[in-house]
Parts: structure tokens; C-alpha cells; sequence
């Protein structure tokens, strides 16, 4: 089987990437090309088509496959049957692929194609396999996925890759020059926002992203269209020129905007004009700020930062708890169910006055709070980044609660091996999930509850294997669907000790 054969494949399932897959026999003979079929005694292969889905008999055509084991991976070219699930996705560059009948170039909803109890229904089995040993235990119980509240305009965050476009004519002058009309003005090159193609570093222009609350798209277009105007260059990170690498917007429940420019060098005269514009297009617009970003890595954000204009924080909310946002502060992306996920974890807990809570990765606060307001005695936050635990200490105060609530900054584990007990501990690390020194930590608390929450279940399985070898063990397993049409799922673990 080589690259450039076309053929024809029965989709029987999803990888964890959302792309359909299907097992190529043996003996399967191409539509065109030569040597599709596996020689003899060559085992079967399977094949990876992104946009194809489960059901589905599709024509493909094979781009790669992997020289140490039995994997390919296709391009969509045709459905010959359909999924019954198949739906009719929500934003142009999707739908431009589903009426080509191929996968959208653009990596981040890519199951917006499949019905939407469809995509709970996959992402319960999938964890019902990733987690199967531990599912396996006595008393664990899986419960039902909670779905997302919306569907559409719930993420809070967009993090936009700039890149280059195409020439267009623009009557703005230079400074210091009359204005262009007509054939005489001046050609510039459009800025456009989006994200990297998956497996790729060219940038697809996200403009009518349906995912991201409304705002946030339409300051996204005022930005590239205002940039364009004054001249922005987008970084070209192959060349390393330019200026522009990324802008970052949140938005809060009530609307407001803040924008974050990424610069490549401290130097971007450009920002107070932007800023002006921005705010005269759009008045939800309530800070703007320059973060410089010099190194040549894929990293977004660089250490030094500095306000142009407005406030260095957003003020938003989850389920009545105030929370004031820096711009690298972390915070769950859908809201509304973060506002679930915290409830539960607030029931599965119900703390007490005799209870000392500890958050080990507590962000701005969200969860601390939570428990706090909900009769908590004692609350400890941990939170490596110090810009977060400022922002958690303020939130402490605004939410009358900082008599109750402290964070400090610091490693988890190693602030964690100054306790000598608690009786509640909630994780809630990146998708990395937790170093093995923090777990040893937590198990040699005693508390009487873990409560984890994951954004990677892969992790989380290898962590909860590692607390059951350390005596806890998972009561209940809930997950959450915090980013519809997205592969991924949010997982929380209940845990209690093994001997109680």
C-alpha cells in the first residue's frame, strides 16, 4: 500500500483525534494507483480518514503510512453511504468541506459534523475504555455525561494565530501622506486571525468561528480588519520577521472584552492607535494589552507585559463566585459547565466547618471559592503562577470570603509536604495530569475525599491507578462535555480512602 492510492474503506469507529478509522484487509484492491493491497503475509491496516464518520463508506485517498506499524492515514475525497448521525455543520469552513465532501481544514470542531447526543454517546464509550481497569474496581460508578448547556457561542476564550493574507487595496494613507482614492491607492496585505491547520503550519482564518461567545468574533474581525488598515505585519516564523504573533480575547458573562497583542519584539507603535479603534468600533471592549513574545517556540505568551489602555483584568463570574482574570490566567473555556463541574465537586464534598479544604492547583480561585462559600472551615489554594495566585487572593476578598480562603504560590508537591493534614483535596492539574511526588502528597494527608478533576483522561486513569496503589479509591466517575464538537471531555474522580 502506497501514498497516492485511492480506494474504497468501511468507517467502523473514531480515533482519539475525532477521525474516522477503518481496518484495511489485506486483500483489498484499489479504485486507482497501484499496490493498495498488502503483500502476503502483511497484516491489515488501519486507516485514519478525518470528516469520515462511523457507518460511513467512504473513498479515500492515502497520504502516508507509517513504516514501523500497521497505520495509514487518508484524505476524505467521497461519502458513498452516509451516517445517519451526520448533521450539517455550523461554521463556513466546514461547510465548504462538507459540500466537497472532505475533512475541514480547520482542527477544532471536528465533530460538528455528527449529531450532537451522537458525540456524547462516543465520548462516553471512549472513556468507558480508557478508564476500564479502573471501572473494573468494586462500587465505582460511571455516570452519564453532562452535556453542555450551548452547543454554539460558549467558548470564553480565543487564542488566534496571525498570518498574512492575500493583497487587497486600502485609501488609508501613510502617516504624514494624503489620502489614496482609486486606482491610486495603496496595496497592503491582509492580516487574518485563526489557528494552524492540523499537521501543518499554515493558518486558517477562524472569522465566523461558531464555538466562540458572540463578542469575541466580531472584535476578532474588527482587529484584523483595523490591523490591516495601520499595517500590521503578522509574524512569519519560518523567516522570524514581522510582528504580530498572536491575539488573545476573553469575554465575561456579561459581555466585555478583553484583547491581549502578542508581539514578537517589545517594539509595536501601532498598539494605542489599535486600541482607540477597537474601542470606537466596539465599546464592550474594557482593556487592551501587549504581551511580548521573543523566543522562536510555539509557546504563545511571553513573560513581559504591559497595559495600553483600559484595565489589566476582567471581571467575570461562575455560579456567583466574582472572578478577577489576568490575561494568562487560567479558566475553564465553557463557563457554564464549569459552573456544573464545580456543584458537583461543592455536593460530592459538602463541606463542613471541621473541614480544611486544599486546592493544589487552584488557578484563580474558582473551586477554593466554591467550597468555601459552601461551609468549607479552612480553605487552602496552590497555584504555581504567581500572577494567578494574586488574581485568587483578590478573588478571595471580593467574594467576602478571604477569611476563610488563602492561596499561595509554589509547587504543588512541595507545598503540599508542608501540611501535615487535610481533610478534603482537590486536583485539578493540566493535562499533563500530576507528578507522582504530588500524589504521595495528597495520600500521606489522609483526607478523607479526593475530588479530581481532569481535562485529559488519558492522565487520569494513570493517576487514579497510581491512588488506588496509595489507598484511595474512585466512588464515582462524571464526565463533562466542556468543549462541544471537540474531542475532548473534562472527567471528575470521587475518591475516598480504601480503609474507611
Amino acid at each position: 500500500m502506497r501514498a497516492g492510492t485511492t480506494l474504497r474503506l468501511t468507517v467502523t469507529g473514531l480515533d482519539g483525534e475525532g477521525a474516522g478509522v477503518g481496518l484495511l484487509e489485506a486483500a483489498r484492491a484499489p479504485v486507482t494507483g497501484t499496490e493498495a493491497g498488502t503483500e502476503a503475509g502483511q497484516v491489515a491496516v488501519e486507516l485514519h480518514v478525518p470528516g469520515a464518520l462511523p457507518g460511513e463508506e467512504v473513498v479515500a485517498r492515502i497520504d502516508a503510512v507509517s513504516h514501523h506499524r500497521p497505520v495509514g492515514w487518508a484524505t476524505l475525497l467521497k461519502l458513498v453511504r452516509r451516517s445517519a448521525d451526520r448533521v450539517t455543520p455550523m461554521c463556513a469552513t466546514a461547510i465548504a468541506a462538507a459540500a466537497a465532501a472532505t475533512a475541514s481544514r480547520c482542527g477544532g470542531c471536528v465533530l460538528q459534523i455528527l449529531d450532537y447526543p451522537a458525540q456524547l454517546a462516543w465520548k462516553e464509550a471512549t472513556l468507558r475504555r480508557q478508564l476500564a481497569s479502573t471501572l473494573d474496581g468494586p462500587g465505582v460508578e460511571l455516570r452519564s455525561a453532562v452535556a453542555s448547556p450551548r452547543t454554539l457561542g460558549y467558548r470564553n476564550k480565543s487564542k488566534l494565530v496571525a498570518a498574512g493574507g492575500g493583497l487587497v487595496a486600502s485609501a488609508s494613507p501613510r502617516l504624514g501622506d494624503a489620502p489614496a482614492q482609486g486606482a491610486h491607492a495603496r496595496l497592503i496585505r491582509r492580516l487574518i486571525l485563526g489557528a494552524f491547520a492540523p499537521g501543518t503550519h499554515d493558518v486558517v482564518d477562524l472569522s465566523g468561528c461558531a464555538i466562540a461567545e458572540p463578542p469575541l468574533d466580531a472584535v476578532a474581525g474588527e482587529v484584523a480588519r483595523v490591523a490591516t488598515e495601520l499595517g500590521v505585519v503578522a509574524y512569519d516564523e519560518r523567516r522570524r520577521v514581522g510582528s504580530l504573533r498572536h491575539v488573545v480575547l476573553r469575554s465575561n458573562a456579561e459581555g466585555a472584552v478583553q484583547i491581549t497583542f502578542v508581539t514578537s519584539s517589545p517594539s509595536f507603535p501601532m498598539a494605542a492607535d489599535l486600541a482607540d479603534r477597537l474601542r470606537a468600533a466596539h465599546p464592550e471592549i474594557v482593556g487592551v494589552l501587549h504581551n511580548v513574545n521573543p523566543s522562536a517556540g510555539n509557546a504563545i505568551w511571553g513573560e513581559a507585559e504591559t497595559l495600553v489602555w483600559g484595565a489589566a483584568t476582567l471581571d467575570d463570574a461562575i455560579d456567583g463566585i466574582r472572578l478577577r482574570l489576568s490575561a494568562r490566567a487560567f479558566f475553564q473555556a465553557n463557563r457554564q459547565v464549569a459552573a456544573l463541574a464545580y456543584r458537583a465537586i461543592a455536593a460530592a464534598v459538602a463541606p463542613t466547618a471541621r473541614d480544611t479544604v486544599v486546592d493544589a492547583y487552584a488557578g484563580v480561585g474558582g473551586i477554593a471559592l466554591t467550597l468555601a462559600r459552601a461551609g468549607a472551615g479552612c480553605v487552602l489554594g496552590i497555584e504555581s503562577h504567581a500572577g494567578a495566585v494574586v488574581d485568587a487572593t483578590a478573588n478571595a476578598a471580593a467574594n467576602g470570603l478571604a477569611h476563610i480562603a488563602t492561596f499561595v504560590g509554589g509547587d504543588a508537591a512541595a507545598c503540599l509536604a508542608t501540611l501535615a493534614e487535610a481533610s478534603v483535596v482537590i486536583l485539578n492539574p493540566p493535562r499533563k495530569g500530576c507528578a507522582p511526588a504530588v500524589l504521595a502528597e495528597v495520600a500521606r494527608l489522609r483526607p478523607r475525599l479526593v475530588a479530581y478533576l481532569s481535562c485529559s483522561p488519558a492522565t487520569l486513569a494513570r493517576d487514579l491507578a497510581v491512588l488506588l496503589g496509595l489507598g484511595y479509591a474512585p466512588r464515582t466517575i462524571t464526565p463533562f462535555d466542556m468543549l462541544p464538537h471537540t474531542p475532548h471531555l473534562e472527567v471528575l474522580a470521587v475518591l475516598g480512602a480504601r480503609d474507611r
